[in-house]
């Protein structure tokens, strides 16, 4: 059962450090051919980059073990980014902090009640200044997949 009361926890803001390497492994995993994030010395990176912080996290400071979903009927509801200004580019070090924005339930029409818990990751740059928000929903289904006979 998903703790509502988490809304508004964060967990312990930590360093992740923008490299070169990553964006132009990034940009290569995801097709891209635009010379900014493969040739440039000093890239910036594609806006979906963020997505790598998961990487980051240190082991077991998730605000997921604080709001107690079940991950075995998690899904990804959807992802946002917003740019407060120009993205990051490598070499710069960002402290990342997430906190649990909302939590809130929907009736689904198979799987029973829904909960979807909403994350913002905040981005600050070195002077402190916030660059960048990652927004993610995450969805606990009602009732766990079953498989169908036969399919």
């Amino acid at each position: 059962m998903v703790d509502a009361s988490a809304v508004g926890t964060t967990d312990e803001p930590y360093e992740m450090t923008v490299e070169r390497g990553k964006i132009r492994e990034f940009a290569r995993a995801t097709m891209s051919e635009n010379p900014e994030y493969l040739e440039d010395p000093i890239p910036p990176i594609e806006p979906t980059f963020l997505t790598s912080v998961s990487f980051w996290t240190p082991p077991g400071r998730s605000v997921f073990s604080k709001v107690k979903m079940d991950l075995r009927r998690v899904l990804h509801g959807g992802q946002e980014y917003i740019f407060h200004g120009p993205p990051p580019r490598a070499g710069q070090n960002l402290t990342v902090q997430t906190r649990v924005a909302e939590v809130y339930e929907k009736e689904g029409k198979r799987g029973g009640t829904m909960t979807f818990v909403v994350t913002v990751a905040e981005f600050r740059d070195e002077r402190g200044m916030l660059v960048a928000e990652a927004r993610s929903t995450a969805i606990e289904t009602g009732k766990p997949a079953t498989s169908k006979e036969g399919a």
